[in-house]
């Protein structure tokens, strides 16, 4: 019998390597002979490079400015000549308390020194994984680093942060193209949201982030001149491309110096192989922390799932918790599931017993799968 499991992170209790092994090991409880494929997935989001390492990656450290410019330490990972960039390393929500002030004026610059650092020590393409950020400045912290020029109506240089795009009059990306050197530029996401409107960065993310009602219309108004400006500097309109609003809109900005926009879920499983290892599996196994609505529209469980069942391989799912109904699970492909939650006495007791919990409810859905 060969078993793949790949899950994503459960949130706060395991990373999506540690919960691989919990799962496998749950796996051999039922069927000691059972060749095992442990491939920890993501979807671009918190977590990727943890799952980069697993599959062979190297490490990179680097010192550089947070999202409000206190210095942070941060890390990419390098595999194949690339170099993955997590943008929440530098400028994650986690390095503030999110406040309307804050949301303001948080940035992507620090994102922009990883991607200079990565490409002087010979990295030949990036990509940039842009969730859990605390900005919202349309990546121009990012291109600021790399090079760019944004000045206002006075010709005087803008300043950083969301809220200070509103004065952007021009963009000079010239010297953003000459750090990149016909480097690949990809952005791994698993969001289709757009720039600007109500699905946007502002008004979708912006709240998350600590932004009240009128911060969002501030942050709205700077990113539709942001967006502005960098058409008239002869860029790519961010604004029409779908996903450009991820990570507070870094994703728009890498979009206006030549960068594709993908599935993180799709790119990371092929990097890691989980797309080879799921051909001729007899049971595939995912998972995450909240099998919820969000986890089918792009997120790395139904990915697993989708490719499980071009395959014809049955699909399992194990979770902290679940929030859809048996039909919806079954639409995804899922056959048997079971939930953490359901095995503890508190949702406190779950993650702190995650790995234990995981599992005996792993082994508990092979013996269910055995019995189709």
């Amino acid at each position: 019998m060969r078993v793949v499991v790949a899950p994503d992170k459960f949130k706060g209790s395991l990373t999506a390597v540690e919960a691989a092994e919990a799962m496998a090991a749950g796996v051999r409880d039922v069927v000691p002979s059972a060749q095992v494929d442990r491939c920890p997935v993501a979807d671009g989001g918190e977590g990727t490079l943890d799952v980069l390492l697993a599959a062979g990656g190297r490490r990179v450290d680097a010192r550089v400015r947070g999202p409000l410019s206190d210095p942070v330490a941060a890390h990419y990972v390098v595999l194949d000549d690339r170099a993955y960039v997590e943008s929440a390393r530098a400028c994650g929500i986690e390095h503030v308390v999110p406040t309307p002030a804050t949301a303001l004026a948080a940035h992507t610059h620090g994102v922009g020194e990883l991607i200079r650092h990565a490409l002087a020590g010979g990295a030949r393409g990036i990509v940039l994984t842009v969730g859990g950020t605390a900005s919202t400045d349309g990546g121009a912290g990012m291109l600021r680093a790399l090079g760019a020029r944004l000045l206002d109506d006075r010709g005087e240089p803008v300043a950083l942060g969301g809220d200070a795009l509103r004065s952007v009059a021009t963009v000079d990306l010239d010297p953003v193209r000459q750090a990149l050197g016909g480097a690949e530029l990809r952005v791994a996401t698993d969001v289709t949201n757009p720039l600007l409107g109500p699905a946007g960065a502002a008004a979708v993310f912006g709240p998350q982030k600590g932004a009240g009602t009128r911060e969002v219309e501030l942050l709205e108004t700077g990113l539709a001149t942001w967006a502005e400006a960098l058409v008239r500097a002869g860029a790519a309109d961010p604004a029409a491309v779908p996903g450009a609003g991820a990570g507070g809109g870094v994703a728009g900005g890498a979009v206006a110096v030549g960068a594709t926009v993908e599935s993180g879920f799709d790119l990371v499983a092929a990097v890691t192989g989980a797309d080879h290892a799921i051909q001729g599996a007899d049971l595939v196994i995912t998972g995450e922390g909240s099998l919820d609505e969000q986890s089918l529209a792009g997120k790395a469980p139904a990915g697993v799932a989708a490719r499980a069942r071009l395959t014809g391989a049955p699909v399992a799912a194990v979770a902290g918790r679940i929030a859809l109904d048996d039909a919806a699970l079954s639409r995804a492909g899922i056959t048997v599931w079971r939930a953490l939650a359901d095995r503890a006495s508190s949702a406190d007791d779950a993650m702190r017993r995650a790995a234990v919990l995981l599992r005996s409810a792993t082994a508990d859905v092979v013996r269910a799968a055995q019995s189709r």
